[in-house]
């Protein structure tokens, strides 16, 4: 590969819109050092934060931060190539969006990409709005991911207080079951089965069954039915 595969403009980011930007992170995966430097200092023009690898193997090394973040791979590398990353990535519990980039792309290749979960695959010498669309999009995905992960841990967090019996009146709750139709179940009062809902709700943070609901897939937790 060579540096003037990268074709990207110089517009000054006070152009650029989304000067203020969330912190945020690109990595960029790529064995020719003339690449990662014109691309660091591009990303870096236009206010965003980008570190570089010489190769997978040292991504892969590397910590990743907990921000949104996404990575800008070449296809073909010495030894680990642009694929392999992305089937390491995906076998991590902290899986970031991927973007490919190559001076050789093919409908083929370009196929499996997408399939195995890239986000875009940009053929060079590269567009420099469709570099940085491809890469927003990217970062609101992976903020996205985070978002739903502190809010299933946050959950599961929760749930861990129930009490076994409380525990037993949510999923009769989500099941669609009334007070009375609880009681029954739990083998108590109406009076005590809606004392146990009410403390479901509050400790879950649930305003509603919906929301309860809600919690309940992200935990995979299995509704009970009525006996």
């Amino acid at each position: 590969m060579n540096s003037h595969d990268v074709a990207l403009s110089t517009t000054p980011v006070s152009e650029r819109e989304g000067l203020m930007r969330a912190p945020s992170v690109i990595f960029i995966v790529d064995d020719d050092a003339d690449i990662r430097q014109a691309l660091t200092g591009q990303l870096n023009s236009a206010d965003y934060e980008a570190i570089s690898f010489a190769s997978p193997e040292d991504f892969l090394d590397a910590p990743i931060p907990d921000v949104p973040a996404c990575v800008l791979v070449d296809v073909r590398m010495p030894g680990m190539s642009g694929f392999d990353l992305q089937a390491a990535l995906a076998e991590r519990g902290r899986v970031l969006p991927v973007i490919f980039m190559t001076g050789f792309g093919t409908i083929p290749m370009t196929v499996r990409a997408m399939k195995a979960g890239a986000l875009e695959f940009l053929t060079k010498p590269i567009d420099e709005d469709e570099l940085l669309s491809a890469i927003d999009a990217a970062l609101a995905r992976d903020a996205q991911q985070i978002q739903a992960g502190a809010a299933s841990a946050e959950a599961k967090r929760r749930y861990e207080t129930l009490t076994p019996r409380e525990r037993e009146a949510f999923a009769l709750a989500i099941g669609g079951l009334m007070n009375k139709q609880m009681a029954v179940e739990l083998g108590t009062s109406e009076v005590t089965a809606k004392v146990h809902k009410r403390q479901v709700m509050a400790k879950m943070g649930a305003r509603s069954l919906p929301d309860l609901v809600l919690i309940a897939d992200q935990l995979d937790i299995v509704a009970a039915k009525k006996r």
